[in-house]
């Protein structure tokens, strides 16, 4: 695995700053039961690290004391972590949308025969990484079998309602590229999954984003054995709009690991690069219980551009 925060330092994106925080994404850990080339987490089956309870009790009291609106659960498979479901539960019962980060085939796991009827059941809210649709490039990018599994969830999600109009049970779809591109336009984009997936496979969803492969981890890493990183940084630079820098889901967000220390978003865990808090070199749920974080600056390096280039790529699809 080839660092690639060495290569990312020497930056001139834009100085941004914190508004209102309204959405705690939470990693629970690193355990995958997939391994994807795209994957900025580098996570998977051998992968041990996972949130214990005493974090996940914090996590439910920041939620608590923050005032934000939004529980966002990432991981890894989030639903692997063992207090998975008590922390929906808790979030649900404090009046918070839920947002669970699905992989479509972790549904098809053991131990997890009851999974997408617990989701249903607390009504949150599925955004499921469909990279293609079509089985050869999905197979291609997450391992062999992953795309007719993920159809076969996807369509024991709308049999429960999920993506289907006026049920009010949200299943949105997400697309990476396949290399060392900017995503197509999203909703020409989303026209065409809904097409072919439609017609091919019966299934429905609510949206498709498009996310732009940030140049860290795994996928950093790959850019690098090949000799493509320099090019893919001179891509995202050259795309990048100012207009995107009022989007950007760092201004709203705050990322939490799987031990409790907080960042200004996912990508920055990856890299170590902790939130600014004055006083704390790595803060941590338990010291910002209470805190607010408006106007705190944002700490960027040069993989920023990935989310401000082009139409802009956030946790909620394009920005444009």
């Amino acid at each position: 695995m080839h660092a690639t925060l060495k290569l990312l330092v020497d930056t001139d994106f834009p100085p941004i700053a914190r508004r209102r925080l309204e959405t705690l994404q939470v990693n629970l850990g690193y355990v995958c039961n997939q391994t994807c080339l795209h994957c900025h987490v580098n996570a998977g089956p051998t992968r041990t690290e996972s949130m214990g309870p005493e974090t996940a009790g914090l996590v439910v009291e920041y939620l608590r004391a923050s005032g934000a609106t939004v529980l966002d659960l990432t991981g890894g498979a989030p639903e692997l972590n063992p207090h998975f479901r008590d922390l929906v539960r808790a979030a649900r019962a404090l009046g918070a949308r839920v947002i669970d980060r699905c992989n479509l085939t972790v549904l098809a796991e053991p131990g997890q025969e009851d999974l997408a009827e617990f989701l249903a059941g607390e009504r949150v809210d599925i955004v499921a990484s469909l990279p293609c649709y079509t089985a050869e490039l999905v197979d291609r990018q997450r391992g062999k079998g992953v795309y007719e599994t993920s159809i076969a969830s996807i369509r024991r999600l709308n049999a429960l309602g999920y993506g289907r109009e006026g049920s009010g049970l949200v299943l949105d779809l997400v697309y990476n590229p396949q290399g060392a591109t900017l995503p197509p336009p999203q909703a020409k984009l989303e026209a065409d999954y809904r097409r072919i997936l439609g017609e091919q496979s019966g299934i429905v969803f609510n949206r498709l984003y498009t996310l732009a492969n940030m140049p860290i981890q795994r996928f950093g890493s790959t850019l690098v054995s090949k000799g493509q990183f320099n090019a893919y940084m001179q891509l995202l630079r050259g795309a990048h709009r100012d207009e995107n820098l009022d989007g950007v889901m760092c201004r709203s967000l705050v990322s939490v690991d799987w031990q409790g220390y907080l960042y200004d978003c996912d990508f920055n865990q990856m890299l170590g690069l902790p939130l600014v808090v004055a006083g704390r070199a790595r803060p941590h749920l338990a010291d910002v219980l209470g805190a607010d974080l408006a106007g705190n600056p944002i700490v960027v390096r040069d993989h920023c551009y990935g989310c401000t280039a082009g139409q802009g790529s956030s946790c909620g699809g394009a920005l444009a």
